[in-house]
């Protein structure tokens, strides 16, 4: 699952990013309103996380426009405990959720898990595609009775392909949907984790296979 934490406050950025990583989220981190907007514009997210006091561009204005837009993302707001009426405002402007600051980590987490469910396309905590099941809550990915826990960008790969199966999709895509569309990273990375993943399918012992078409791109298929 891919977030959005719009959030101009570095250490309260970092601690939740960190959190929210732990929990096999990605997440893009950016600092005010103005870049939030632009990121929103320029990638799928499955939530975005939006604080509502920002400099450039305050979080309500980013989700008037995003949402005049047709953009349909959940949105969580983070808002000061005493504004009463930006949270009504929020949530009249489209917000599907705010939680006050200060704010326990567990209580944004579980925040966070109920904005997802409510997605027009749910996704479940059980992904499967033939004799794969990719746990994304643990990052477990398992065939008959063998199982191993995925790290971080080997579960956020598998996770895409098996989200697209019989979708070709290039090395671009896999490049924006797992490591962000600015990431600082090239895409031999993307050839290095499909290996990584190839590997550990042989081992499971399963008869999905990722495939590959010359200049086209990757899909998962048997």
């Amino acid at each position: 699952m891919r977030l959005l934490l719009a959030e101009d406050e570095a250490a309260m950025s970092e601690a939740v990013t960190d959190i929210l990583e732990y929990h096999k989220y990605q997440v893009d981190a950016v600092y005010d309103g103005r870049e939030a907007l632009d990121y929103i514009r320029n990638a799928q997210y499955d939530g975005i996380i939006l604080d509502i006091m920002m400099p450039k561009m305050d979080g309500l204005e980013v989700l008037r426009t995003i949402r005049a837009e047709g953009i349909g993302t959940p949105v969580l707001l983070l808002t000061a405990k005493a504004q009463i009426e930006d949270r009504i405002r929020g949530l009249d402007l489209g917000a599907d959720d705010y939680l006050p600051k200060p704010f326990a980590m567990g209580e944004l987490l579980a925040r966070v898990r109920a904005m997802l469910r409510r997605r027009e396309q749910f996704q479940p905590d059980i992904c499967t595609f033939e004799d794969l099941s990719l746990n994304t809550s643990t990052g477990e990915l398992s065939c008959g009775g063998e199982k191993v826990i995925l790290p971080k960008q080997e579960y956020q790969l598998m996770e895409v392909l098996m989200h697209n199966h019989g979708i070709y999709l290039s090395t671009e895509d896999l490049l924006e949907k797992v490591w962000g569309y600015d990431a600082e990273t090239d895409t031999g990375s993307v050839w290095v984790y499909i290996s990584y993943l190839r590997k550990r399918l042989q081992k499971l012992g399963s008869r999905v296979k990722i495939l590959v078409r010359r200049g086209i791109g990757y899909t998962l298929g048997t």
